[in-house]
């Protein structure tokens, strides 16, 4: 090789080019490619490899999808066993065998007083089709077209479902209060707090000045996940159950990612006893694959054939890794592990509170798990009357930053919360302990290694 040429350069990685290329053809509007840079080749349980080699642990789950975690042998074999058995793979809304046993399993997973008298409908393959379904069956019902919702919730990003979530804005939709500990809305948090909510929400609907007609429904979470991992406490829940029951307003639960036992219960309205009039499920109900249907009291169904349709209702390798999935997690009992592993996990994360001032808030139920990242230099929030200690303001950057470090470590989490501030877990139901350890262990490290970066915020605002 002559003096005067170039040294030859290496080619970039695969997985470079791909990203590269992600950047120029995708839209704006890409959310998880933005904060996790990588490309997954081969999945198994809760472990990712990326096209360069590198292996995490993903504690995001398909945003909650993946109850099994990543090609769970019992899903594979599932989707296998329609494949080779030649079934049609679109039919419509027509029956076939896989549908009737998927819809056998989901019932039978249900709590009794509900599924006895309940119907299901199968809609378009994501969870925002089925709120949209849920508030169209709840206004077709009762001739009303006001609804219900509550202050952080996330229903989905189709425009009914928007409407009925924390940022929307020019709506029909009357918000309410949703009880918080950590950020109470009237400063006392705790059962005082969350009976005040409910206070609130009887008195408004019968104040004949209050400007709140009598609804169509009521939507909330049993815990809000994107709104930054806050579980609306049982006997609130009791309360929300019994003001709509005794006007007879429809009280619509979003299991969409609290279902198939992410809360430590099945379902996690189970926790406090009610029965819904109408349930949401996606997400963990398809095994991995597109499937969202809503589930409801049998005198709600009085639309018209043809109210609420779409082409791609009868994903029947959904179905069919669906009833696999709830099967296991039922005959396995993955809720009850959920709930042990969940509250392990939950005590030693409080127990790194005690280290790390930036850590406001450890909350969660099951394998659904948040922690509210602070600013302690800063000044408090203002106090709401009677707070007596009132919190920091969230800090997003180190949040962000966190994330990253985490990536760093091989570890995937994802951010919620109002002003992205809170770092969510939503591991596999398969986690083992030692797996449990060693997400604990990584977002330690992440935390004070993010909490040491000199210029965090400018290096957070910089990541795309």
């Amino acid at each position: 090789m002559s003096v005067t040429e170039p040294a030859p350069v290496a080619p970039p990685p695969a997985h470079a080019g791909i990203l590269r290329r992600q950047s120029l053809r995708e839209s704006a509007a890409r959310t998880y490619a933005r904060s996790l840079p990588i490309v997954p080749v081969r999945a198994r349980g809760l472990t990712i490899e990326g096209a360069d080699g590198r292996r995490y642990l993903d504690c995001l789950s398909g945003a909650g999808t993946l109850a099994l975690g990543h090609n769970h042998p019992v899903v594979l074999e599932a989707i296998r066993k329609v494949l080779d058995s030649g079934a049609p793979l679109h039919v419509l809304d027509l029956a076939t065998p896989v549908k009737d046993a998927f819809t056998t399993e989901l019932f039978a997973t249900l709590p009794r007083q509900f599924a006895d008298n309940a119907r299901i409908q199968f809609c378009g393959p994501a969870g925002t089709d089925a709120v949209e379904a849920a508030l169209k069956l709840v206004r077709s019902a009762t001739g009303r077209s006001g609804l219900l919702a509550f202050t952080g919730a996330y229903h989905g990003m189709t425009a009914g479902a928007l409407e009925a979530s924390g940022g929307a804005s020019d709506v029909r939709v009357t918000r309410l209060p949703f009880p918080q500990d950590y950020r109470c809305p009237f400063g006392t948090g705790g059962e005082g707090g969350a009976a005040l909510a409910a206070r609130w929400t009887e008195h408004l609907l019968d104040d004949r000045k209050g400007g709140v007609p009598t609804p169509a429904g009521m939507i909330v979470e049993p815990v809000q996940g994107e709104g930054g991992v806050n579980p609306a406490p049982d006997a609130w829940l009791r309360s929300m159950r019994r003001i709509t029951a005794d006007r007879s307003i429809p009280l619509v639960v979003d299991e969409v990612q609290t279902g198939v036992g992410r809360t430590g219960a099945f379902w996690a309205v189970e926790h406090s006893g009610i029965v819904p009039d109408v349930m949401v499920l996606s997400k963990a109900i398809g095994g991995s694959l597109p499937l969202a249907v809503i589930v409801y009291r049998a005198e709600l169904d009085l639309w018209q054939p043809g109210a609420h349709a779409g082409t791609f209702r009868g994903n029947q390798l959904a179905m069919a890794a669906g009833a696999a999935t709830l099967a296991y997690v039922r005959e396995n009992q993955l809720a009850d592990r959920a709930a042990v592993l969940g509250a392990r996990m939950l005590a030693r994360l409080t127990e790194l509170r005690a280290h790390h001032r930036a850590i406001g808030d450890v909350r969660g139920r099951g394998l659904m798990i948040g922690l509210e990242l602070v600013d302690p230099e800063s000044a408090p929030l203002p106090a709401e009357a009677g707070d007596p200690d009132p919190a920091p303001p969230p800090d997003p950057a180190l949040a962000l930053a966190v994330q990253q470090e985490c990536l760093r470590r091989g570890l995937i989490v994802e951010l919620g919360g109002r002003h992205g501030a809170v770092v969510r877990l939503l591991p596999p139901l398969t986690l083992t302990d030692e797996q449990a350890s060693a997400v604990v262990d990584r977002l330690a490290d992440a935390l004070a290694a993010a909490e040491r970066l000199p210029h965090r915020r400018a290096t957070a605002g910089s990541i795309i």
